[in-house]
């Protein structure tokens, strides 16, 4: 007959204990965790900026729109007003593009108005430095 050993032996005692005790290692953590909560230096969200300073106001006029209208019969009208010839028209373009701000110039000719007097006007104010042109339609 062999012998069992009973639940209650004394064998325990001898054997190593193999839990670790974690309260003193979650004690740690939490007091790192606090220790680096409180060094993190505040966050700065400020950007330097170096704006322009302020310009003076001006008392120069804004730059005016100049309508160039361009008829089917060749008549060339400036602001509604007829221009008699070529000279009188490149004297006037030679004006607006003299100016420091030039004005804007809208050349708008008729749906049957001639390729040709449209070719004059544009080659005309390009000729004579008008900076600020467009095409508007006709209608």
């Amino acid at each position: 007959m062999g012998m069992t050993p009973s639940p209650s032996s004394s064998d325990d005692d001898g054997d190593v204990m193999l839990e670790v005790n974690m309260t003193p290692l979650i004690d740690v953590m939490l007091v790192l965790i606090i220790m680096f909560i409180i060094t993190i230096p505040i966050p700065n969200n400020a950007i330097n900026i170096n704006m322009p300073a302020p310009s003076p106001p001006t008392n120069e006029k804004p730059p005016e729109v100049v309508t160039i209208n361009i008829k089917p019969n060749g008549d060339i009208l400036w602001n509604g007003e007829r221009v008699a010839d070529k000279t009188i028209l490149e004297a006037r373009l030679t004006a607006v593009s003299k100016q420091a701000e030039q004005d804007q110039v809208h050349i708008k000719p008729e749906a049957q108005a001639s390729y040709k007097d449209v070719a004059l006007v544009m080659a005309a104010a390009q000729r004579l430095g008008v900076k600020n042109m467009g095409i508007m339609n006709g209608e």
